[in-house]
């Protein structure tokens, strides 16, 4: 796949095969930049299930038994980096975002008893892990940012509304204990180090503010303008 050119990933992704697929240099960091859909995906599972902060997370996020859940965005991506640019395990990431899509109740409240029980749950792990229901968030999304919010049917739907392309990825464990890795705009701006925006939203200022932060902590990266 050429550089800049996305692809829809599937859901699917066996751990046994991925090890092979991260084999590289600690100074390539664009090792697997332009590499087709399917080679960036494997080396994405090989390299966030070699990663015990997320191996971590993914397991215990299973375990949670939360409905159609998915870990997102930065801490898949920032890990990615650290990984090819020989940076520790964790380097600059605040928190894990876990998000799970349940219908049933959309009450602050239901929301609020998973909060709590995750919280619990991952009682002593190394990062705050925030949880949100993406049923619930056009109830108040446009009360806290000024402007309305799609209705999703399912989790995987908000990563396609996230400020950056780059941002929009998540991973899961499958109940055979399978990597699923969704990323509606492909792998190869994670890959490339390229920070890319997304207009689904005027998300301009979230863009600006991620991508600054982004750039101090791995300044091999590529901004792109908003």
């Amino acid at each position: 796949m050429a550089a800049g050119i996305s692809c829809r990933l599937p859901l699917m992704h066996k751990k046994s095969t991925c090890e092979p697929a991260i084999r590289c240099s600690m100074n390539d960091h664009l090792h697997y930049s332009g590499l087709t859909c399917e080679e960036q995906r494997r080396a994405l599972a090989g390299i966030l299930w070699s990663d015990p902060l997320v191996r971590e997370a993914l397991i215990r996020s299973r375990s949670l038994e939360l409905r159609d859940w998915l870990l997102v965005s930065g801490a898949l991506y920032n890990t990615v980096w650290n990984r090819l640019t020989g940076r520790p395990s964790g380097h600059g990431i605040k928190d894990f975002d876990l998000c799970y899509f349940d219908g049933a109740d959309l009450s602050w409240e239901a929301e609020d008893a998973v909060i709590m029980r995750a919280a619990r749950h991952f009682g002593g792990f190394a990062k705050p892990v925030e949880v949100r229901n993406q049923a619930r968030v056009h109830i108040w999304f446009e009360g806290r940012f000024g402007q309305p919010y799609p209705r999703l049917a399912r989790c995987e739907e908000a990563l396609s509304l996230f400020a950056a392309k780059t941002h929009a990825v998540g991973v899961r464990l499958g109940a055979a204990g399978e990597v699923e890795v969704v990323a509606p705009f492909g792998l190869d701006d994670i890959f490339s180090f390229r920070v890319t925006p997304n207009h689904a939203l005027d998300n301009r200022r979230t863009y600006e503010e991620k991508a600054a932060r982004a750039k101090a902590m791995w300044p091999e990266l590529e901004i792109s303008p908003w």
